[in-house]
């Protein structure tokens, strides 16, 4: 059955309004495009770290592009409560190992959930090491990316690590729009793909039919 992620954004939201705590938030953010309306949406109820941990971002080029164009959204962003940035580390070779004998999987199949599990994972164990109140991930704003998924995996790795994961479905509210407009306002970067090696492939023979 599939659950309306938003409706229980909206309770937990709710419920830290009425608390009166600002709680701390850790961020995986996979690029600034993404992030920018997750940041604008949910900087008025918590502190957020933006952790850019993406090993599946194979040109190293790409990756600091990526990373410095997150950094310069974060500076320029108006905002009422405080945000950060942590780098996780360039490190493809730990997409190379989980995507090895997947590689001809499409795009949004088993290589897919295991890059996910992979960076979810590891933000839920950062979240637990740094004593985070919640963590989650703005991957789901795409509409190429299966929210569904995304949540059930959060949770797993919430309980694995014993940190707290934040639903959501960041996609709703017209959300992906507002991601575009704010791209715009702010000159963001935007790429085609994912950053992995087989997500750029297929953007490139998309691009040529």
């Amino acid at each position: 059955m599939k659950q309306n992620y938003q409706i229980i954004l909206d309770k937990k939201l709710e419920e830290i309004v009425n608390s009166g705590v600002k709680p701390r938030l850790l961020l995986h953010a996979c690029c600034a495009p993404c992030s920018s309306y997750v940041l604008e949406y949910l900087n008025r109820y918590f502190d957020i770290t933006v952790f850019f941990f993406n090993p599946n971002i194979t040109e190293k080029d790409e990756y600091e592009k990526r990373s410095a164009e997150l950094r310069r959204l974060i500076s320029e962003l108006p905002h009422e409560n405080s945000i950060a940035f942590l780098d996780g580390g360039y490190s493809p070779e730990e997409f190379e190992m989980i995507a090895k004998g997947l590689e001809n999987e499409p795009e949004g199949g088993a290589r897919c959930m295991k890059c996910y599990r992979l960076r979810l994972e590891h933000t839920a164990r950062t979240a637990a090491e740094g004593s985070f109140d919640f963590f989650t991930t703005t991957l789901s704003i795409s509409p190429h990316k299966n929210a569904q998924a995304l949540n059930s995996i959060g949770a797993d790795a919430a309980e694995k690590y014993g940190s707290n994961w934040l639903y959501s479905d960041f996609k709703k509210k017209n959300g992906y729009k507002r991601s575009c407009e704010l791209s715009a306002v702010y000159g963001l970067y935007r790429q085609n793909y994912c950053g992995c090696e087989y997500s750029k492939r297929e953007a490139e023979l998309r691009s040529t039919e």
